[in-house]
């Protein structure tokens, strides 16, 4: 019976960058001894692994894989571990992940900011390297989208009420880490720019007035303007400019 052999530690999924260098575990227990051997697919091709028959398998990323390891006994009781995704990022920002990486989340994709129609499908897309995986969790506004528990937030049809600012946590036990906020505009093209950056947090807004009724004009109101508003872009502001 398969209830001769009980695996007491399965493997788990990993999501790390290409090269990277990490240990698959399996642990079971039975009533003789044990016998273990490695399987990986990839696409739909599943292939053993020659000589990788010990209990923790040595990997070097190089492509997503899957992988499973089946123990049996001396009495042909089989039994076989879950399935583990390995999951490898071929194209990392230079300095991630940290020097002294221990697994915790890093975001390698933050979403963008997406205007769409109403009625149109919505995607949004992040990613984050963790040892084991990271899970997901989207937000809009602040409030947890209970369905939206994937690296893609995808809604098939959008509503008025869809529009927002949203954002992702990816967590596993060693923490979590967020990715960037993004807006969604739904049918908002023609809503004035001042009500969504308001939403960002930080916004200026500069008035170039060159036509006072008791002052004399200002000698150049405009180009002044244009100068702050060089300035404050490149310190993280939104910037709404009003002229006259």
């Amino acid at each position: 019976f398969s209830s001769a052999i009980a695996i007491t530690e399965q493997p788990v999924s990993v999501s790390v960058p290409v090269g990277y260098s990490f240990t698959l575990r399996c642990r079971a227990q039975g009533r003789t001894s044990l016998q273990y051997q490695w399987f990986c697919q990839y696409q739909s091709d599943c292939r053993l692994i020659p000589g990788a028959t010990n209990q923790d398998l040595p990997i070097i990323a190089e492509q997503t894989q899957l992988y499973t390891c089946r123990v049996n006994d001396l009495h042909r009781n089989t039994v076989f571990s879950d399935w583990v995704k390995v999951e490898v990022h071929q194209c990392v920002a230079r300095g991630l992940p940290p020097r002294l990486w221990q697994g915790e989340p890093v975001i390698v994709l933050n979403p963008r900011e997406q205007r769409v129609e109403v009625g149109q499908p919505l995607q949004l897309q992040c990613a984050a390297m963790g040892v084991p995986a990271p899970s997901y969790q989207w937000y809009r506004n602040g409030n947890l989208l209970e369905q939206q528990k994937r690296k893609k937030l995808w809604i098939t049809h959008t509503k008025a009420s869809d529009s927002g600012t949203y954002l992702c946590c990816a967590s596993n036990s060693h923490g979590e880490h967020w990715t960037n906020a993004v807006d969604v505009h739904i049918g908002e093209q023609s809503q004035p720019t001042l009500l969504w950056c308001i939403s960002l947090g930080k916004i200026a807004l500069l008035v170039g007035n060159n036509r006072y009724q008791h002052h004399p004009n200002l000698m150049a109101p405009v180009r002044d303007v244009f100068e702050l508003s060089r300035l404050l872009k490149h310190l993280g502001f939104q910037v709404v400019s009003l002229l006259d």
